[in-house]
């Protein structure tokens, strides 16, 4: 082999087509873009505009909420504790965390949090610390003996300004609504 031999696959550089450039090229006079009017110009933004009538994302009716101060939490259950406790990946006397359940391979990334799930039994004493635990996982949990810390979460200054705010302004809402209500 030499280096005059090397190709590129076939297909591998196609020739761009020329709009516009005559009637043998295939794509000349109006260069693929149908007939005259606002499409055929540049810089037409329609985008759902339907000549008037009513667009369909505003026909549609709207569902549901997203928050978007939301949080994610990876989502453990009081069952799949249990058997990693019975397969030796936990180990029920030390203490649980993120950290030894991301070991133990119950959680994979560190999301907003870890959060427990009821459903299914617990038989070791555990002591967990994770961001969210539900009620029946709290009573199953301290059922087998053990207990449960919820991480407190840290509050920033400006978190706590905007919540003051807010708490001031309902607070001036307040007597409003009250003498409304009358």
């Amino acid at each position: 082999m030499r280096l005059n031999d090397i190709k590129d696959v076939p297909g591998a550089r196609k020739v761009r087509v020329r709009i516009g450039r005559g009637i043998g090229s295939g794509m000349g006079k109006m260069g693929g873009r149908g007939g005259k009017g606002q499409t055929a110009r540049a810089g037409v933004a329609i985008g759902g505009f339907e000549g008037g009538q009513m667009p369909l994302h505003r026909r549609l009716p709207k569902r549901g909420f997203r928050s978007r101060d939301r949080r994610k939490f990876n989502e453990v259950s009081v069952e799949t504790l249990q058997a990693a406790i019975d397969t030796g990946r936990l180990d029920g006397s030390k203490p649980v965390d993120v950290a030894v359940l991301r070991t133990a391979g119950l959680v994979r990334r560190h999301l907003d949090g870890v959060r427990i799930l009821g459903g299914g039994e617990l038989k070791a004493k555990l002591a967990l610390t994770v961001d969210h635990a539900t009620a029946s996982a709290k009573a199953a949990i301290e059922k087998a003996g053990g207990s449960i810390r919820l991480i407190e979460k840290k509050i920033l200054p400006a978190d706590e300004a905007k919540r003051a705010k807010t708490a001031a302004k309902k607070a001036k809402a307040a007597p409003r609504k009250a003498a409304a209500e009358e």
